[in-house]
């Protein structure tokens, strides 16, 4: 068959031969064609007072309405004919440029915008940069750091992930809860990026506060769904927070001062123009300040009572300019959360008894990132990434007993007894990334790229010390360190054909555990039609794999929730979501989009009834099953980003379920966060250049709840040991409902905050804050109990649900901010 094949086609070789060479002719002469009528104009769009890069700013032709988009790192491509053009450079913030430009040859061209300012009681309004229905991309919203920074939040604390909550289709567990639930996820299923760095625990004091300095970060972005190819590895969103690179034209000091935390950030050039740095660091205080009241609570008596309770963060950045074309950065996050509880009670005779509790965890984040221009319309970013969470848990007690104190060897005289359990788990990352962004021409944006990640997984080990009397004993428990190996690629076209706007794209990746492999192949799409030029209809289409799962407790979200991977035994997580939507801008800057989206998971995780992180001799893979998941719904999203009034309305319609063999008897059933109404409310006001109020009202169905449904009791048996003999005891037993089958209370909050602006000589400005979280007092659910309550009259006990508030009052809060 091959030998017939190659003659049958061996006797055309010469014709075809001839054919290709007057084919790769025609090819050459229509590119070098081309290439003599078409220029390039590519460079950086950067803040003119600082230098940062602008992303996502806006290069566009006037007349004929081709432009381009500047990427994550302020680097832009437009290609026109030859000739005279008018370019019109934009930023949302800034005031616009615009330029006559001879496109008589390829151009490198940086451009410096100036951030708006008010002047002789002018108000100069920015133009915004690409609006809602020109995007391809849907399900896709960038916040202004500075409209973060205003936003109400407890204790005054400014706060990147509580501003996400805000948004339509992402909700929090509520107070006291650490993860993000976005369109129907989990936690583990969101991708939080820093400088393209996974941060796998973004919470501080669980999940009070987010581990996102706002000093340091110039951008965030949120993607609910149509992701793009370059982004994989979770199902359920990305959330891309960049960095500030350094002011490289002036040095520049910013803080505030709060009632539970102060922060320092310092910016410049180390060599102007060329190498600039920014340093960040917060940290809390509230034991230092509580610290002196607990000392004079317990100044009379024995037994004494430490109290730690503090996190702090540090970012750091270096960026150094080589060239035009070659850029390199080093950036680093560290931060911990450091919580203790000790008592030591002390006699007379200097016996003591000493017991010590507490945790520590944190993340440490480091990027090498090169930066390089290789052509007018082709960018290459290369970057190193680290990343590494801990978790660590220490009980311990300590005793001093007096045996002889006449005696004259000191160790007969005391003796102490010690003992200590050290409980240990985290997850480490070493990877490395190269992608390539490529515009041959303003209908095409190409991006591609290969990275690989090395992942170690501790699930958890468990350290036990004793040392009592001659008996020492010093041993560890657990699961032993796994190793998974992760190589992922993609394509993606972000192409114009007339009115229709298309991302296509397809990743790819493949995970190696245990010699066990998993591959998976991901095509992406999602496409924008633009009707009239006033109104987009968006659609989209992707499908995800997760080769990562986070063991996490329904009831509370705790630091000891464990990171472990797909194994021959679990499966990846896999999904597919789709959506529909419209987007239009009307009025004075208004922006309004409406999307329904439907999304189905298969293997995700949960906890079996019962199981926990203990049990170390237990493989965490026996504790949990897999199941499939469900959610669908609606967003609704008004937002105006200009303007003396500025904010957002939105309001999600959503439900959510969950499926398991082994829970509910394998009956679907409500997820715990299945919200059915979400309104999230956000507004800024400036009254003038000085004061300023803005608030923030939350509404959300009550959460899903499994509550008893009988109650009954067995009589049953006590010894009471050493022949005291036994008695009988009635003991109460509380059977169940069907998983979810209950709703809290709806939950709903409104905050509110106040500045005071003023500009002082010598560049100095600062800003007094008067804030105030839960305004009206909501008594918001945070769990219900199963309570006794004693009937007088009836002479008997009562079973009822008591519901129990984390905050059911008022929380004022005070700071003061500044910068020079």
């Amino acid at each position: 068959m091959l030998i017939h094949y190659y003659k049958l086609h061996s006797s055309n070789k010469k014709m075809k031969k001839n054919k290709l060479l007057f084919l790769s002719f025609f090819m050459l002469f229509a590119a070098f064609s081309f290439a003599q009528q078409k220029v390039t104009i590519s460079g950086y769009i950067r803040d003119a007072d600082s230098g940062e890069d602008l992303i996502a700013a806006s290069v566009v032709e006037v007349k004929l309405l081709q432009g381009a988009v500047t990427n994550t790192y302020g680097f832009y491509s437009l290609t026109l004919p030859k000739g005279k053009h008018n370019i019109k450079f934009t930023y949302v913030g800034y005031a616009e440029k615009t330029m006559e430009i001879d496109f008589d040859k390829d151009k490198q061209l940086n451009i410096k915008l100036e951030a708006t300012k008010t002047l002789n009681e002018v108000e100069v309004i920015a133009t915004k940069a690409e609006k809602i229905e020109e995007k391809t991309q849907m399900s896709q919203i960038d916040i202004p750091i500075e409209t973060i920074k205003r936003i109400p939040a407890l204790l005054g604390e400014v706060d990147v992930l509580k501003a996400i909550q805000l948004l339509p289709g992402v909700q929090s567990g509520g107070e006291g809860q650490n993860g993000l639930y976005v369109r129907g996820g989990s936690p583990d299923q969101n991708l939080i990026l820093l400088d393209g760095v996974p941060v796998y625990n973004a919470s501080h004091i669980l999940g009070f506060f987010s581990v996102f300095n706002a000093d340091a970060i110039k951008n965030v972005t949120l993607v609910k769904g149509g992701f793009p190819a370059r982004y994989g590895g979770r199902l359920s969103s990305v959330i891309d927070i960049s960095m500030k690179e350094g002011n490289n034209q002036k040095f520049q000091t910013e803080g505030s001062i709060g009632l539970i935390s102060s922060k320092l950030s310092v910016q410049g050039p180390i060599y102007k123009d060329k190498v600039s740095f920014i340093v960040s660091a917060r940290r809390t205080y509230l034991d230092v300040l509580a610290a002196p009241f607990i000392a004079l609570a317990q100044a009379a008596s024995t037994q004494k009572v430490g109290v730690t309770a503090y996190f702090y963060d540090f970012n750091a950045k270096v960026n150094y300019k080589i060239n035009d074309k070659h850029r390199i950065f080093l950036s680093n996050y560290s931060g911990k959360d450091i919580l203790g509880f000790d008592t030591k009670d002390v006699q007379t005779s200097g016996e003591y008894d000493k017991i010590k509790s507490g945790t520590n965890y944190g993340n440490l984040t480091t990027a090498l990132r090169w930066n390089w221009q290789i052509k007018k319309n082709l960018f290459a970013n290369t970057t190193l990434t680290s990343s590494r969470y801990n978790f660590n848990f220490l009980a311990g007690n300590e005793s001093k007993k007096i045996i002889d104190p006449n005696a004259t060897d000191p160790a007969l005289q005391f003796k102490i007894d010690t003992s200590s359990l050290i409980y240990k788990s985290g997850i480490k990352d070493l990877g490395a990334r190269f992608d390539l962004d490529f515009v041959p021409n303003p209908n095409h944006y190409i991006r591609t790229g290969v990275s690989y990640t090395s992942h170690s997984y501790n699930p958890g080990a468990l350290q036990v010390k004793i040392v009592f009397d001659k008996l020492k004993a010093d041993t560890t428990l657990g699961t032993k360190t796994t190793f998974g190996e992760e190589v992922s690629a993609y394509f993606e076209d972000d192409l114009r054909i007339g009115p229709l706007k298309a991302n296509i794209g397809l990743h790819a990746s493949t995970f190696l555990v245990n010699k066990k492999t998993f591959n998976s192949l991901q095509p992406r799409i999602g496409l924008n039609y633009l009707l009239n030029n006033s109104v987009a209809i968006k659609a989209s289409f992707a499908t995800m794999a997760q080769f990562i799962n986070l063991l996490t407790n329904e009831q509370l979200s705790l630091p000891t929730d464990l990171w472990v991977p797909s194994t021959d035994r679990v499966k990846p997580q896999t999904s597919w979501q789709v959506a529909l939507g419209a987007a239009k801008t009307f009025g004075d800057g208004y922006e309004f989009s409406i999307e329904g989206y439907y999304k189905e998971m298969k293997n995700v995780l949960s906890y079996k009834p019962g199981s926990n992180f203990l049990g170390i001799n237990t493989d965490w893979q026996d504790k949990i099953v897999q199941g499939n998941g469900q959610t669908y719904g609606a967003e609704f999203f008004l937002q105006k980003k200009t303007g003396k009034l500025n904010g957002w309305i939105g309001y999600t319609l959503a439900w959510n379920f969950r499926q398991f063999d082994g829970i509910n008897n394998g009956v679907k059933y409500p997820f715990k966060y299945d919200r059915r109404h979400d309104i999230d409310v956000v507004i800024n006001y400036d009254f003038n250049k000085k004061w300023s109020i803005s608030g923030a009202f939350v509404y959300g169905t009550g959460n899903a709840i499994t509550l008893p449904t009988v109650n009954y009791q067995i009589p049953t048996i006590f010894n009471q040991g050493f022949g005291r003999g036994d008695f009988n005891q009635l003991l109460d037993i509380n059977q169940g409902s069907a998983k979810n089958a209950y709703r809290m209370n709806p939950y709903h909050r409104l905050d509110v905050n106040v500045e005071y602006h003023k500009k002082h000589r010598r560049n100095w400005e600062s800003t007094l804050s008067f804030g105030a979280y839960n305004v009206y007092n909501r008594k918001n659910p945070y769990f219900i109990r199963v309570d006794k309550v004693y009937d007088t009259a009836a002479k008997s006990y009562n079973t009822v649900f008591k519901q129990y508030s984390l905050f059911g009052f008022i929380i004022p809060s005070i700071s003061y901010a500044f910068k020079f």
